[in-house]
């Protein structure tokens, strides 16, 4: 199958995945994982539509940044896409993500926050930015400890160039629904009691939780995120 084809397929899995959990389809974004996959396959997949990417690796992002924004000027109407950094994240790679990408969904420790804050150039939008949360503890998972989280988003929630959005998991595979369900739960009470605990400068709204093994658990468990590469482009 082609991009488009997988493209069109996944829209369908995720509709039917939110009219089972009894929500609007529309509540659901689809962030295409296109890490590994050269600009050619991001350019078939903004041509069927798809407007967000997320990429692990900084420079390689960076790369299909630059070619796809010349791509996209070639067009008419010129196509507005939307670049997600969704990769661990070392102090050496935050200037190119500050200055390139338009989220970043794996901060995990105020000091990389910071460096974005400051690294972020004057005339581009605040950075969007989710706390990468470790929900079910796994231990070579990166994230914040969920007793934690509080704290550094309020730290987080005061930087200058920064929007705090919401939280991002990757947990360990589940045997099941059920399981995956759990876990996804726990991040979404987590979500809720971060929400109570504002005032913030803007409600959070984004839980960026699912991929192509379990976005109809990520999705009944209130992701308004998945992030999807394999279902789309194929096996890496």
């Amino acid at each position: 199958m082609s991009i488009t084809s997988q493209l069109g397929a996944l829209r369908k899995r995720i509709d039917k995945a939110c009219t089972q959990a009894g929500r609007s389809p529309a509540s659901v974004t689809l962030l295409a994982v296109s890490k590994t996959f050269g600009a050619d396959a991001v350019i078939e997949a903004a041509q069927a539509g798809q407007r967000a990417f997320g990429e692990n690796y900084v420079q390689e992002g960076v790369d299909k940044i630059a070619a796809l924004r010349a791509w996209a000027q070639s067009q008419t109407p010129a196509p507005v896409l939307q670049w997600h950094c969704i990769g661990p994240l070392q102090s050496n790679k935050t200037r190119p993500v500050a200055e390139h990408f338009d989220w970043v969904h794996s901060v995990d420790r105020l000091k990389i926050a910071q460096r974005l804050s400051e690294q972020r150039p004057a005339h581009l939008p605040p950075l969007q930015v989710c706390l990468q949360v470790n929900i079910d503890g796994g231990s070579t998972k990166a994230g914040v400890a969920p007793q934690e989280a509080l704290a550094l988003a309020q730290a987080v929630a005061s930087l200058p160039r920064l929007v705090l959005r919401g939280l991002m998991t990757i947990p360990e595979p589940a045997p099941d629904f059920e399981a995956a369900l759990a876990v996804h739960r726990r991040t979404r009470e987590l979500f809720d009691a971060l929400n109570a605990s504002g005032p913030w400068p803007a409600p959070l709204d984004t839980l960026s939780m699912g991929m192509s093994a379990d976005l109809e658990a990520a999705v009944a468990g209130g992701s308004t995120l998945v992030r999807v590469g394999t279902a789309i482009f194929g096996g890496r």
